[in-house]
């Protein structure tokens, strides 16, 4: 399937636009469940990144050496670009790459979070009316391992297409939101397909992060095309299965760190090391 024909008004991929509206937060809540310093010096993988928050939010505020975001949807992936800079513009001046876990956050948030706080230096930050006015500032040049010019973004099908990151492997990889997408456009053959795509792409000792939807979400989400419908008929694998197709590919036995998010976004979160 062309990536190009991704960008459509039903979002049969999982690719929602404004799906950040869905699910707001500061900072996102799947996020916290990993352990302090996870990400620091780590080069990430974010499958199916949307518009790029949790991506950002990686490269920004977790110390981690690259991100690279991709998704299926081209939209998507200019918005991503659109996040990053915008994120960019409104840090603190001396924000920077910042690992949360040794460091607070960037000036600017500490401002509009406490309004007890009190910084003459405040009106030397980009305000946001002026991001909303007049867009958000340039890129400056770049700065190695420094944000934002550790963060990425790819239009790419990964499950059947290779990025040159990839040859030279991952430490983490991030499957947030998307195996029942996956699953129904590619059935049970192209989630197995998926799940060793990870495992070529990663590091011995290597993490994957996967957030699966229950299969009870698969009754809607097939509703959405005729296609989704007829692969839905064929479909053997289930969630609660999965991590034995892992193990069987040389993950370790998943280990719950567990389960964040409200109403239909309320979901485990599940980590695997690759071991062989």
């Amino acid at each position: 399937m062309p990536v190009h024909a991704a960008s459509q008004a039903v979002p049969v991929y999982g690719n929602y636009h404004g799906y950040y509206s869905k699910r707001p937060f500061i900072r996102d809540p799947r996020l916290t469940l990993l352990p302090t310093g996870f990400f620091v010096g780590k080069r990430v993988l974010d499958v199916g990144c949307n518009e790029g928050w949790v991506t950002c939010e990686i490269g920004q505020f977790k110390g981690a050496q690259q991100v690279i975001g991709v998704d299926i949807d081209d939209t998507l992936i200019r918005a991503a670009w659109k996040r990053r800079r915008t994120v960019w513009s409104l840090q603190s001046p001396e924000g920077g790459s910042i690992n949360e876990e040794s460091c607070p956050p960037p000036k600017r948030q500490r401002l509009l979070g406490d309004a007890s706080t009190t910084d003459n230096s405040a009106h030397s930050y980009f305000p946001t009316s002026c991001e909303h006015s007049y867009g958000p500032l340039p890129i400056p040049d770049r700065a190695c391992g420094a944000f934002p010019h550790n963060v990425t973004f790819r239009t790419v099908d990964w499950v059947k297409d290779k990025i040159p990151e990839d040859y030279n492997q991952y430490d983490i990889v991030l499957g947030f939101s998307v195996s029942k997408w996956i699953h129904l456009n590619n059935k049970d053959e192209g989630l197995k397909e998926f799940f060793y795509r990870v495992h070529q792409c990663l590091k011995m000792g290597g993490v994957f992060v996967l957030e699966p939807q229950p299969w009870d979400t698969y009754s809607k989400a097939r509703r959405m095309s005729e296609t989704l419908k007829e692969n839905a008929k064929y479909l053997q694998l289930r969630p609660d299965g999965f991590g034995e197709i892992l193990e069987k590919l040389g993950f370790s036995h998943g280990q719950r760190l567990g389960v964040t998010g409200k109403g239909g976004f309320r979901r485990p979160v599940d980590l695997y090391v690759k071991q062989r």
